[in-house]
């Protein structure tokens, strides 16, 4: 069996796919997740234009590898581990989705959450089952969750430990597109690619004031969100952008990503 257990592909389109492959369930073993921290950290030295974080066609992550689990001694590791690696893709200044079939639990659940959008196969399972093993989410479910879909929607997964269905998802915002499982990659790279061609330091931008206003006060938000707004406009994208809506109207500008 290879011991390459998380696979980068970058794409001509400036798409740059990172499939998990640990069978049968990608669990997230200490292995994984060190070669996942060291795919995102390859990734930020040379960005791509967007990135899509695919398990395959069975199953995006069950998790945890519940065979590493033992005392608090091995729940820092494992903790810590987790915190390298989801930070890395949840920082990484481009679009990250996450393209999930079948089942998304526990950590795999709080990898797509690290991810900035999910495309969710209509019959995919999502939730936070780790209160059933008697434990807490520990690597962002009790936190990027609530910032998602609420408090009290955070609260009843983690506390219940139920798995919800692609419509509850999509309803709750835990989803933010649902297809059929057989589109559920190529809605991911379409996407992907789409905004990869797109003018990536406005993305960058947007990305960054939406995750840091988020943890702010409404002030200091609207402070770095004004001077992010100005700093733009410095960039070839906004210069041409604005030229083509003048010239041309909307939705026909073709950037360059700088």
């Amino acid at each position: 069996m290879s011991d390459e257990l998380v696979h980068l592909q970058r794409r001509p389109d400036g798409v740059a796919l990172v499939t998990l492959d640990r069978p049968k369930a990608n669990a997230l073993s200490l292995p994984l997740l060190r070669q996942l921290a060291a795919v995102f950290e390859e990734l930020a030295a040379d960005l791509p234009g967007a990135v899509v974080i695919w398990g395959g066609p069975r199953i995006f992550a069950a998790g945890a590898d519940i065979a590493g689990f033992g005392g608090p001694e091995e729940a820092a590791v494992i903790g810590r581990e987790f915190r390298v690696a989801f930070d890395r893709v949840a920082a990484l200044p481009r679009v990250v989705l996450a393209a999930v079939c079948g089942y998304a639990l526990g950590g795999g659940c709080e990898l797509a959450l690290a991810c900035d959008l999910r495309i969710v196969a209509d019959t995919a399972k999502l939730g936070q089952p780790e209160i059933q093993l008697g434990i807490i989410p520990g690597a962002g479910g009790t936190q990027r969750l609530p910032r998602l879909i609420g408090a009290a929607r955070a609260k009843d997964l983690v506390l219940t430990g139920r798995h919800v269905d692609a419509d509850e998802a999509l309803r709750i915002g835990l989803a933010d597109r649902v297809v059929p499982a057989d589109q559920v990659l190529d809605t991911a790279l379409e996407l992907a690619a789409a905004l990869a061609a797109g003018p990536l330091v406005a993305q960058q931008s947007a990305k960054l004031a939406i995750d840091l206003g988020a943890e702010a006060s409404l002030a200091d938000g609207l402070d770095l969100e004004s001077r992010l707004f100005v700093e733009v406009f410095g960039t070839e994208d906004a210069r041409e952008g604005i030229r083509s809506f003048l010239e041309h109207g909307p939705g026909r500008a073709r950037f360059r990503g700088r």
